[in-house]
């Protein structure tokens, strides 16, 4: 779903990553505060005043999305649901789960949390503007605190999945239908009408003025639409290849190198003539001593070609590039998507018993869903 993320710390155990796309968010929500929203509430501030407004405000709705995604983490660890962190991105935050819902009561408590916490949220910035500030800049911010908390946990209850809302309204449908694909395609179904709605809203505005306003209806709703069919995708991704071992979709005749191929050879001979981007090396004696990539051959000066060789450039063999045969797919699957890499050794101790290919995977999530898709 994300590109390079950022970590920038652990909280209960979850990490806190941030899209780049975040800076996005934040420097117009600072600029759009600082300019217009606190200068037009709270008149004859200075200039400095009203942008140090924004920024804690900024930064405060950055905790707010953190809480109410950690709270989305904590509830899913204790109802069995495994999270692997929390990003925050252009549109705001996931909690990212790296497997379904147990059961619809555990999809139902996962989604109600995040809303939950934030209206807890609003509840106890307004608590302290109304018993205990006196009308200023700081209650300012706290109230627009208040305010956007409230309108990000009305906002995440409406029933476009992967909403909040459209996980609950999905947990229901999963009681109903007894079937998890079903109800979930249902609710992404839901979810991307949504979408489709506020990319209509957002049209409209943009031709009767409100070009800002227009562009973030329109923008959200792109996101939305997009996100529901990415949603119920994966859950077709995981439903194939859960439980499947990776020795059901290896090759097991691989092209393998010799340490002591020169690296002008291996380009010649191997990377040009079967087009792969990495290689693994094998012994005489088939023992597996490593991998090579075309990545390590860019950095070799290409004066040195004839001089260097395999075993000069290679890298040693690690948990992201080596899987065994039993390993599971969507694991193999995860990995991947994590290291940016389409092939994986697959290794039983030192010897090497096969490839991975990324597009042979898909090869075959693609006839299994043709046939299974109703």
């Amino acid at each position: 779903m994300f590109g390079r993320k950022i970590k920038l710390l652990k909280i209960f155990g979850f990490d806190i990553n941030i899209d780049p796309s975040w800076t996005v968010l934040a420097i117009l929500v600072a600029w759009s505060l600082s300019m217009g929203f606190f200068p037009a509430q709270y008149e004859g501030l200075p200039g400095a005043t009203y942008w140090l407004m924004g920024i804690v405000a900024m930064l405060g709705l950055f905790v707010s999305i953190v809480f109410h995604e950690l709270s989305h983490s904590i509830v899913a660890r204790k109802v069995g649901t495994r999270i692997e962190g929390v990003t925050l991105f252009m549109f705001g935050g996931v909690a990212e789960m790296a497997e379904d819902s147990p059961g619809p009561r555990a999809e139902f408590l996962m989604a109600i949390a995040g809303p939950v916490s934030s209206m807890a949220l609003s509840a106890i910035f307004y608590s302290i503007v109304i018993f205990g500030l006196r009308p200023g800049p700081i209650a300012g911010v706290l109230r627009y605190l208040a305010m956007i908390n409230a309108i990000l946990a009305v906002f995440n209850l409406l029933p476009a999945f992967p909403l909040d809302g459209g996980r609950i309204l999905r947990s229901g449908l999963w009681v109903w239908k007894k079937d998890l694909r079903r109800a979930t395609r249902t609710a992404s179904r839901i979810g991307a009408g949504f979408g489709i709605l506020l990319i209509v809203l957002g049209v409209f505005q943009f031709l009767t003025g409100n070009f800002i306003g227009g562009m973030w209806l329109f923008l959200i709703g792109m996101f939305l639409r997009n996100s529901a069919r990415s949603a119920y995708e994966q859950l077709l991704i995981r439903q194939a290849l859960e439980g499947e071992p990776v020795s059901r979709f290896m090759s097991t005749d691989p092209v393998t190198v010799k340490p002591s191929v020169l690296v002008r050879d291996l380009v010649d001979d191997y990377v040009y003539k079967y087009h792969y981007k990495m290689f693994p090396i094998v012994e005489d004696s088939g023992q597996l001593v490593g991998c090579v990539t075309t990545k390590q051959v860019k950095e070799v000066p290409r004066q040195d070609w004839d001089v260097k060789r395999v075993s000069d450039i290679s890298q040693p063999c690690s948990e992201e590039t080596v899987v065994t045969p039993q390993t599971d797919a969507m694991k193999a699957l995860s990995i991947m998507s994590r290291t940016g890499t389409s092939r994986l050794l697959v290794a039983t101790g030192d010897r090497l018993v096969g490839i991975l290919a990324l597009k042979d995977m898909l090869k075959f999530l693609s006839l299994k869903v043709e046939m299974e898709e109703t």
